[in-house]
């Protein structure tokens, strides 16, 4: 699927408010750009359209970052339509898997034949949010070193 830049940069800001990770953070995972076709595939370009309108309108519309942050609660978060995707933005972000959309969705807005539960890409897993927020490194991939045991944990800076 081809990249258009500019929802890709909408996209890339709905996620640094949906997860407090800055956008250099979240393209520093490599994922970026399938998390970006993978939400706009599943759900489809109508609405995914739609999320990155709202986001838009809700970024025009605030003055400061608590009433951003309060819109994309009640506009985004809580909408019946929006909510639901944007949370599995969220999960697909930190686990790097995205869910199957809740049967209430899919029975009002539609199935996607691409909408089940899936791990995103290869690097999804070892790149995930989880793990710069928990301090830890995933099994089995991104060792932290021979000896690093001896070290006490370091608390994440988030």
């Amino acid at each position: 699927m081809d990249i258009n830049l500019i929802e890709f940069q909408f996209f890339l800001k709905l996620s640094e408010k949906l997860t407090a990770f800055t956008s250099f953070q979240l393209q520093g995972t490599g994922v970026a750009e399938a998390y970006y076709s993978t939400v706009k595939n599943v759900v489809g370009v109508t609405i995914f359209q739609e999320l990155i309108d709202t986001f838009n309108k809700i970024q025009t519309d605030s003055d400061d970052e608590t009433s951003l942050d309060k819109e994309i609660r009640h506009r985004i978060l809580s909408n019946s339509k929006l909510g639901p995707v944007a949370r599995n933005i969220i999960k697909m972000w930190f686990v790097g898997t995205w869910y199957q959309l809740p049967n209430y969705w899919l029975e009002k807005y539609g199935v996607s034949n691409s909408d089940s539960t899936f791990v995103v890409s290869e690097n999804a897993y070892k790149e995930g949010l989880l793990w710069p927020t928990i301090g830890a490194h995933p099994m089995g991939a991104k060792a932290p070193g021979y000896g690093t045991w001896e070290d006490p944990p370091k608390i994440p800076t988030v």
